[in-house]
């Protein structure tokens, strides 16, 4: 109990503050000329290159494991994550100069319609009836959402513009969300292709590989972006002390993540997420005064709803599990990799049970080890 209460308040606590550092580094004003931080390559290098060393710490230090050998073929998938991830955060911060954080932050929460979208369209992934139903209500409520939101004449805008902007920032966090679609769906098969490969080591090794992919873009000596930043950091030194904050908060937040996935499953660390980003909203909204009309919060409910039903479905679904499977010959380990294929056992759980029976059927040792070799 002691360790959920703590996983829970980490989580908690490192997210709610990343996410406020986050909206008051990308939208906030410093110093008497009132001058925003709009270099956002940098700021995702000062992020990429805080998870990698905490995710090194973690592994190292924590779990006193060894780091991940790595080959030619490794490194080339850690880069295509790398690749993908780094060209994602920029239209996430971007489209903050168009929309409010709340409404980003609840349209963040459609993430899983790109990544299914993705997974069906690169590596032909099927899903169960009601994780459509899901990605339909959590679209509608978003969309309502920005249907409902409450457009009048402010500063000398006209309703068209605050409209043509909301539209614009919500097409931002479309590619935003198509990009980490297909981050997710990179990463699912890394794990399928490379049972060697944990959370703690996608981790640190992407993060590095982004923060080598950033460093050397902002080294190009054509791009002023690294010099203007740094320029900007001495003259409005609170905003250096908002960045660390920001950075730190994620990478160590994102242990908490790994830590409660192992010890208690996703179904708990779904739970956790998304009151999380719940609370993310009402943080905005009360705090840093983004108020939303009463038809807005029911759609913000229609929104977690869908979430909700994604939880339910999951905890009441009962899969077998592997363990559960007895494999005492070829025939029912043929059973265990049809229930893989169709996610409802996972690769990693057959590969566990494959390793565990090696040892118990001598007779079949030879064909285990070939069946695995090809999963």
């Amino acid at each position: 109990m002691l360790d959920f209460a703590v996983c829970v308040g980490g989580i908690y606590v490192c997210f709610l503050t990343w996410s406020t550092m986050q909206e008051r580094v990308t939208t906030a004003t410093y110093g008497a000329d009132h001058q925003q931080f709009k270099f956002t390559i940098v700021l995702n290098l000062i992020q990429a290159m805080m998870a990698s060393l905490i995710g090194y710490v973690y592994i190292r230090g924590v779990q006193r494991k060894p780091m991940l050998e790595m080959n030619a073929h490794r490194w080339k998938r850690f880069f295509q994550v790398a690749l993908l991830s780094s060209s994602a955060s920029p239209f996430g911060y971007m489209a903050l100069r168009y929309i409010n954080y709340p409404t980003m932050t609840l349209a963040k929460t459609c993430k899983m319609v790109p990544v299914v979208f993705m997974n069906k369209l690169l590596y032909r992934r099927h899903y169960p009836t009601y994780k459509y139903a899901v990605v339909a209500m959590v679209t509608a409520g978003v969309s309502a959402f920005m249907l409902f939101k409450t457009s009048s004449k402010r500063g000398g805008v006209s309703t068209v513009e605050v409209v043509e902007n909301s539209l614009y920032g919500l097409l931002l966090v479309l590619i935003n969300l198509t990009i980490d679609g297909a981050v997710n769906s990179t990463q699912d098969q890394v794990f399928a292709e490379d049972p060697e490969i944990t959370g703690q080591h996608m981790m640190c090794m992407m993060n590095l590989c982004s923060t080598v992919l950033m460093a050397v873009w902002l080294l190009n000596p054509f791009n002023p972006e690294l010099v203007s930043a740094l320029r900007f950091l001495h003259t409005h030194p609170r905003a250096m002390a908002d960045i660390g904050m920001f950075a730190v908060c994620g990478s160590l937040g994102q242990c908490f993540v790994f830590y409660t996935l192992a010890k208690f499953g996703s179904l708990t660390l779904t739970t956790v997420t998304v009151t999380r980003k719940f609370l993310t909203i009402l943080i905005s909204v009360f705090y840093n005064g983004h108020p939303l009309n009463s038809r807005q919060w029911s759609a913000t409910g229609v929104v977690f709803s869908g979430i909700a039903l994604d939880v339910y479905m999951k905890q009441t679904s009962k899969k077998p599990t592997a363990k559960a499977i007895v494999l005492d010959d070829t025939q029912q380990l043929d059973t265990l990799e049809k229930l893989a294929k169709v996610d409802i056992v996972s690769t990693a759980e057959l590969h566990a049970s494959i390793e565990q029976k090696i040892d118990d059927i001598p007779a079949t040792r030879h064909e285990l080890r070939r069946r695995q070799q090809q999963l």
